[in-house]
């Protein structure tokens, strides 16, 4: 028979660490990460936007349309068109107002830059910025 010391030995050295805790820790942070987190819904393309002096950061909470240079108006990575602006634009503002940014590529026409801030307005948009690089 064996004592009383060694069966303790005995008992000590197959005990591990629950680590079913840990994890449900870890797991409740990644939840909150990621409920928290603000996503920003690109437009799709890629624009080479003119150079200012006078840009500066915005929210986060925006709602983005690109122009390309070859005249493609995109939303979420869709060509909604000039026909499209004011429709999209009112469903996405249906709950609440937010900004809208234009990304419109350097060798975009004024009259089609013109047509989707006219649109946008329309639409019931008042905070319209146009996005830019700093110099």
């Amino acid at each position: 028979m064996r004592s009383l010391i060694q069966n303790k030995i005995a008992e000590s050295k197959g005990q591990d660490i629950d680590l079913a805790p840990l994890l449900d820790v870890v797991f409740i942070l990644l939840i909150f990460f990621i409920v928290t987190t603000v996503f920003v819904k690109e437009t799709g393309v890629d624009v080479d936007k003119p150079t200012a002096v006078s840009s500066q950061n915005l929210q986060k909470s925006v709602l983005m349309i690109a122009i390309t240079s070859s005249g493609e108006v995109m939303y979420g990575g869709t060509n909604i068109g000039i026909q499209g602006i004011r429709s999209t634009l009112m469903q996405a503002v249906k709950s609440e107002q937010r900004p809208l940014i234009i990304q419109a590529d350097k060798q975009v026409k004024t009259e089609l830059l013109v047509k989707v801030i006219d649109q946008a307005k329309l639409a019931g948009l008042s905070d319209i910025s146009l996005a830019t690089m700093k110099e």
